[in-house]
């Protein structure tokens, strides 16, 4: 698939592909010439797999800010905490408010993204580590984020946010994936008409997903809508959705996922035959072991689930929580 080439003087810019999930993107992962040398941090596995199922919305916050491409090489000085925006080879020349100027009034034209892929290490766009000087010259042993993905963060804070470096890691890469999909679905079937009823079907359907990362959190947004007050909707969204995500941030364990392989197991064990049941198990045991991936026995149990399964064991989306084709399970 070819990517439209983006304009790197507009505030914003889309890079149009095939699907309905739009992904803000740091602008140099894309091949755009927008780093401080002229070149740029191409990302084949943002422009050849994930540009299949993302449209892409590029930005440079730096470019945006007029800067200029080629620039000086900027950096984070003064305290971790606060950090300033300098010119490396002229800290005298501080660019923190004109940043902020310029990044501010973009952040209203973000509200429809379900994620964000950063550049590490910028000291505009790093999600972690880092680097703030010292007046002495030397890095801060603490670390910081980029001041535009500390603001982004800031009015996001529930937003599927990730550096493409850490998206070659195969787990990385499968939780944020799950989490934009599942940001999306929550924005497009919860927030797309707010009700009770719709928060209660999310968490129904979002079930054994929930299971996979934290069973205690699940039973405690349970409880969270179980014990609503009327009248309080929107106080609830915004509470279920901050913990929700949060309770997702982090890759599920192996032995997580066993145990919600087997909880769903549980639905067929009395419609299909013992032999069937044994190669069930056997494959879930062969996982828990390490010798199969997590889609050997995940592929098994959707297709006795489709041929036996009720509509709500069918509806859970742990079976298919983002399209099958990015083939993330394989790797798990």
């Amino acid at each position: 698939m070819k990517l439209i080439a983006t304009s790197t003087t507009d505030e914003t810019s889309i890079s149009t592909q095939a699907g309905a999930i739009s992904v803000g993107i740091s602008s140099c992962l894309l091949g755009n010439e927008v780093r401080y040398n002229g070149g740029h941090s191409h990302s084949k596995l943002c422009t050849r797999l994930l540009a299949e199922h993302f449209n892409f919305r590029s930005f440079c916050p730096e470019v945006a800010t007029g800067l200029g491409v080629p620039r000086p090489t900027l950096r984070l000085v003064g305290d971790p905490n606060a950090p300033r925006l300098v010119f490396s080879n002229d800290q005298q020349q501080e660019v923190t408010e004109r940043f902020q100027q310029a990044v501010t009034p973009v952040m209203d034209s973000l509200a429809q993204l379900d994620g964000y892929i950063l550049m590490k290490n910028s000291p505009s766009c790093g999600l972690e580590r880092v680097k703030v000087y010292q007046a002495n010259g030397h890095p801060h042993p603490q670390r910081s984020m980029g001041l535009f993905t500390q603001t982004l963060k800031a009015r996001y804070p529930d937003l599927p946010v990730e550096e493409e470096g850490r998206l070659n890691d195969d787990r990385l890469r499968e939780n944020f994936i799950l989490r934009v999909y599942a940001h999306h679905h929550f924005r497009v079937l919860v927030d797309g008409n707010l009700s009770l009823g719709r928060l209660m079907a999310f968490h129904r359907d979002y079930k054994y997903v929930l299971m996979a990362h934290s069973q205690t959190e699940y039973r405690s947004l349970g409880r969270l809508l179980a014990e609503a007050e009327p009248g309080q909707i929107a106080t609830l969204r915004d509470q279920y959705h901050q913990r929700f995500m949060q309770a997702i941030a982090k890759p599920a364990s192996r032995r997580n996922h066993c145990n919600v392989l087997l909880h769903i197991f549980g639905y067929l064990k009395r419609s299909v035959q013992q032999q069937a049941r044994r190669q069930i198990l056997t494959l879930i045991e062969r996982y828990r072991d390490g010798e199969v991936n997590l889609a050997t026995p995940l592929a098994m149990l959707e297709h006795y689930v489709n041929l036996h399964g009720s509509d709500y064991i069918r509806g859970q989306r742990y079976l298919k929580p983002y399209p099958a084709q990015l083939g993330l399970a394989n790797r798990l």
